[in-house]
């Protein structure tokens, strides 16, 4: 332990880490920069705050305070200690709605704020689009603004009070009038009067620079505004008086459709005056392809307000009268609201790839010019970046003159930093040329402070030192940052990542096969870092049932950067650091579909560790419930059932089991089927050909519905047949020659195919990282599923994560051969299945209400959209959940692991179910809900095709 870290442990009540994980967590935040601290502090009050400054103070070591880690220019990162203000001083102190003021800590979320606001008909005005992550603290360090800002301006219009500690220890309530001023801050003011009057441009996003402008007395000297978009420079804030503002009762938006993006910026001004709350733009470069946005190549959404829905679609029609566009839709919905927004709200991550799924970067992200002259500076922005040979895709406030972009620079080689910092330069020149400012909202950081004297001059940027100087003399709060700073292409976090591939098992397709660059997707926007669930949405479940970073996907991504880098994390494939933070992800996939840039951290973890084990001993999970389809064939052929299941009902001989498996002691070994769905199937049909003669399917016994749930088997060829479909299951035999699938013949069995001849998707094998076994196990698979390749039928997959290991994690696997994409390509779902062969079929009418949750797996690889279309058509009534039932495989039932997954469940599944009508059918189409539900809360889940065949035999009887 080194001096400093005993030290701030004797100091301070909080958390203090100087551990590698700790410091790994935090070397980088949403921008290009990377810094590596010497530990990090989490205070619990502001009496910690101060007594680490003044431990850091005597060292010379400097402090940086860190809220949601969301910046995109560099600020939160430091090399000294990081302040983390999420952990503790995250409260909201107190809300009053008759004065319209709320008193919070700088680590509360946003969003926090929001929802406590909201019974009062109150709201914080701005919301930048990290709202449900970025902190207040963090808000008021950078000015941040948000969509919102043509109606409620900045964060520094919100302020009413701020309670700062400086690094010399001064406790300071910060206000107007020069309330709370440092000593020496006032005199500079007044000699500088002239300056501060013409040397600052009127802008309502001017966001670079010291606000030193806010103290002239004609401004009320306003303090607490002035220290607002200092960026941790000046001192550290503790706690705030917040303004709220009155939300509009109801809201209408009206998406505005222009031929391309200056079209649609030369309008927004002339929206001004009908008093929108927002003007944000956007081009379809940006836009998914599924988006049900009116014809153009660019949109403006302009919100309006009303105290009724009929109010608020008045104004929005007339700005629909009032502008000049192709097409335009007004929408009233709440949730056809949300769904527009989140389109514009992710596109700070979906920026970050181009088209052509290159990479793209921030650095100029956010600069503002007068909102009249946006058009033109545009097209000069556009001819700025074609000169550079760069390309990127405008997005953004266009009311408030705002654009962010990310833009493809080429981070990785000497030529292509150097361009980086010759385009920066020229535009600066450029905004500064169009009367704007260099940042608009995320602050300059490291990202833009050096090209400050370009827009203020050299005399206003040497006013900003003495200003800092008043401050913070010894220049112990977050150096290097808007004074003195450091060069924009120093600190580029991707100079530490190796430059030549790194060898891996997984294809990485989409990032070139490249495990660095599928690393480097996460740009630490921290949508995993999210405290709640919006709709079907499930990331990260770990990080909500924990609330620690490191179990966030933002915070797993950052660890693997680190063992990539090898500067911090030393021991590569075999960290402990990484294996512990991957440890309590569930591998639910979530990350692929609701993180912006589709990190997926269940194929960076199962990469991980089949690397980390390899040539080693693996936990005994791994090997008991990994090698699952392996024992319950072995229980199956020895008919062993019944004794398995007796021995697992006792508790001595159970918790052995237990022991040896690595299983947890709160778990209940799930039972063995006294009959397997195979065994049923020959049963049912001797030449084990299916009952119909209509269009083929092939019906895919995975080990779950085979061994465990052989009910959803049976019940899944019931509805099938009566859909008019001719079921078949794979071939158990690598057959010889031209053989026809379906015809009875192909599923014939001999004494040894149980042991060789069944097919099998890999997934306990991929999700314990086995992937040598799990190659060898698909391989023998698609040899199996060869004649079933021959033919044009789907393959139905009844496992939500069967269905998504074979649509995935096959062909990424198995990258080398094309049989891999062509069995992909035919994975079904039960109701895609359904839909798209037997579209002429009607479900029989169950009529009632459904709870329970859409699997993880099925939200982020297979979609449900054909499954609500279906509960639809039968009278299934009401939405299914979102987030992860935490059992998740074998996550669950690994020792350790229970007290994370019953958290997980108890976040969305258990209160639905819980809450639903006593005559909901509770709906859960994975084995490992139903699961979870059973243990956890005594429900029996149902798949939809037990829930259907029922039904139809209803109907038949």
């Amino acid at each position: 332990m080194t001096d400093l870290e005993a030290e701030l442990r004797r100091a301070v009540r909080g958390e203090v880490g100087f551990d590698v994980t700790s410091r790994a967590l935090v070397t980088m935040d949403a921008s290009n920069y990377r810094r590596v601290p010497l530990g990090v502090v989490a205070p619990r009050d502001a009496d910690d705050v101060a007594a680490v400054l003044e431990v850091c103070r005597e060292r010379g070591v400097p402090v940086v305070p860190r809220g949601g880690g969301t910046s995109i220019a560099g600020q939160a990162t430091g090399t000294g200690v990081v302040l983390d203000f999420t952990r503790h001083m995250n409260r909201l102190l107190s809300l009053d709605p008759e004065a319209g003021t709320a008193v919070v800590q700088p680590g509360l979320v946003l969003d926090r704020l929001q929802r406590a606001a909201a019974p009062h008909g109150l709201r914080f005005g701005p919301d930048p689009s990290t709202h449900s992550r970025c902190t207040l603290g963090g808000m008021i360090g950078n000015n941040s603004c948000g969509s919102h800002s043509v109606a409620w301006g900045t964060t520094a219009d919100s302020v009413r009070e701020l309670s700062v500690v400086t690094a010399h220890g001064a406790r300071l309530r910060l206000g107007q009038g020069w309330q709370g001023a440092p000593e020496g801050l006032r005199a500079l003011v007044e000699s500088e009067l002239t300056r501060l009057r013409t040397g600052f441009p009127e802008l309502p996003r001017r966001i670079s620079g010291y606000a030193l402008d806010a103290l002239l007395p004609e401004k009320g000297a306003d303090v607490a505004r002035a220290f607002c978009g200092s960026e941790g420079t000046l001192g550290v804030l503790t706690e705030a008086v917040v303004r709220l503002v009155r939300a509009p009762r109801a809201r209408a938006l009206a998406v505005l459709a222009y031929p391309d993006e200056s079209a649609a910026a030369e309008a927004a001004a002339g929206l001004l005056p009908h008093d929108p709350l927002t003007v944000e733009g956007m081009a379809a470069d940006l836009v998914p392809s599924t988006a049900d946005l009116p014809r153009g190549g660019a949109w403006l959404f302009v919100e309006t307000g009303g105290d009724t829905e009929a109010e608020a679609h008045a104004r929005a029609d007339t700005i629909v009268r009032a502008a000049d566009v192709l097409d335009a839709l007004v929408v009233t919905d709440p949730a056809g609201q949300r769904a527009l927004w989140r389109i514009r709200e992710d596109a700070s991550g979906t920026a970050t790839r181009m088209p052509d799924g290159s990479e793209a970067w921030p650095g100029w992200e956010d600069c503002a010019v007068p909102p009249a002259r946006l058009g033109a500076y545009l097209r000069d922005f556009r001819d700025l970046m074609t000169a550079h040979g760069l390309r990127g895709t405008p997005y953004g406030h266009f009311g408030d003159g705002c654009i962010h972009v990310r833009i493809d620079f080429d981070l990785l080689s000497e030529p292509g930093v150097a361009r980086f910092r010759r385009f920066s330069e020229d535009l600066a020149d450029l905004v500064v040329a169009h009367g704007g400012s260099l940042s608009g909202e995320h602050g300059d950081g490291q990202a833009r402070a050096e090209l400050l004297p370009r827009m203020y001059g050299a005399e206003t940027v040497a006013l900003f030192e003495r200003a800092k100087a008043v401050w913070d003399p010894d220049d112990l709060l977050n150096p290097g940052m808007l004074v003195r700073p450091a060069p924009l292409d120093a600190n580029l976090r991707f100079s530490v990542l190796p430059r030549e591939p790194v060898d891996v098992a997984f294809g990485y397709p989409t990032d070139g096969g490249d495990f660095s660059a599928a690393v480097r997707r996460c740009v630490g926007v921290a949508k995993c870092r999210t405290t709640s669930v919006s709709g079907s949405s499930v990331m990260c479940p770990s990080f909500r049932a924990t609330g620690e970073e490191q179990h966030s996907t933002r915070g797993r991504a950052r660890l693997l950067h680190e063992m990539l880098a090898g500067e911090l994390v030393t021991d590569g494939w075999r960290s402990e650091e990484v294996r512990d933070a991957l440890d309590l992800c569930l591998s639910c996939k979530g990350c692929r579909s609701d993180c912006p840039v589709e990190v997926d951290m269940a194929t960076y973890k199962a990469e991980f560790l089949h690397h980390h084990y390899k040539g080693r001993r693996r936990p005994a999970a791994h090997y008991s419930m990994g090698w699952l389809p392996v024992w319950l064939r072995w229980v199956s052929r020895m008919r062993a059932g019944a004794v398995v299941n007796a021995l697992a009902a006792v508790g001595p001989s159970a918790a052995v089991a237990k022991r040896l498996g690595g299983i947890a002691g709160e778990r209940r070994i799930p039972r063995v089927a006294r009959e397997t769905f195979s065994r049923w199937w020959r049963r049912r049909a001797p030449a084990g050909a299916s009952r119909n003669s209509g269009a083929l399917v092939v019906l895919w016994p995975d080990t779950f519905t085979e061994h465990l749930s052989p009910s959803v088997g049976r019940a899944a060829v019931r509805v099938l047949e009566a859909a008019g479909l001719r079921v078949a299951l794979p071939p158990t035999l690598r057959l010889r020659g031209r053989r026809k699938v379906g015809d009875g013949r192909s599923a014939l069995l001999n004494p040894f195919a149980p042991v060789r001849g069944r097919v099998c998707c890999g997934l306990t094998y991929v999700s314990t990282g086995q992937l040598d076994r799990a190659r060898a196990v698909l391989r023998r698979t698609l040899d199996l599923m060869a004649p079933v390749l021959e033919t044009d039928a789907p393959v139905v997959v009844l496992e939500p994560s069967c269905a998504a290991a074979l649509r995935t994690d096959l062909p990424e696997l198995l990258h080398d051969d094309p049989r891999a994409a062509r069995l992909a390509a035919r994975v079904l779902t039960f109701a895609e299945t359904l839909e798209r062969h037997a579209p002429d079929w009607s479900p029989p009418r169950v009529d009632r209400p459904v709870t329970g949750q859409t699997h993880c797996h099925q939200h982020a690889v297979l979609g449900d959209a054909p499954d609500r279309r279906l509960r639809a058509a039968a009278g299934l009534t009401g939405e299914l959940s979102g987030g992860c039932c935490g059992l998740a495989g074998n996550f669950g039932f690994e020792k350790g692991h229970f007290e994370v997954s019953s958290t997980c469940a108890e976040d969305q599944l258990l209160p639905a179910v819980r809450h639903a009508p006593e005559t909901a059918v509770v709906l859960a189409d994975g084995f490992s809900c139903r699961t979870q539900l059973e243990q956890l809360a005594g429900v029996s889940g149902r798949h939809l095709a037990e829930v259907l065949a029922e039904a139809v035999e209803g109907e038949r009887t």
